[in-house]
């Protein structure tokens, strides 16, 4: 579970670039393009973004985790 999670972050990250390269409209060729512009506020927004989207993969990930493994509590 935990290396899943981990490979999900990876895709996350590798999906700006491969956006990028492609050509395709996606949340990582809108961040690039704002990063040649300086426009800061987009670049936060997709950030931030980004970031939620991590946070809540981890936490899904901790939560499964706690179910497959009778050991593990959450408090």
């Amino acid at each position: 579970m935990t290396a899943i999670s981990g490979w999900l972050a990876e895709l996350l990250a590798g999906s700006f670039f491969v956006e990028y390269i492609f050509g395709w409209k996606g949340v990582g060729k809108i961040t690039v393009e704002a990063l040649d512009k300086f426009d800061f506020p987009l670049v936060m927004g997709s950030v931030l973004l980004t970031a939620f989207i991590f946070i809540v993969v981890n936490l899904l990930t901790d939560i499964v985790y706690s179910k497959l493994d009778p050991r593990i509590k959450l408090e």
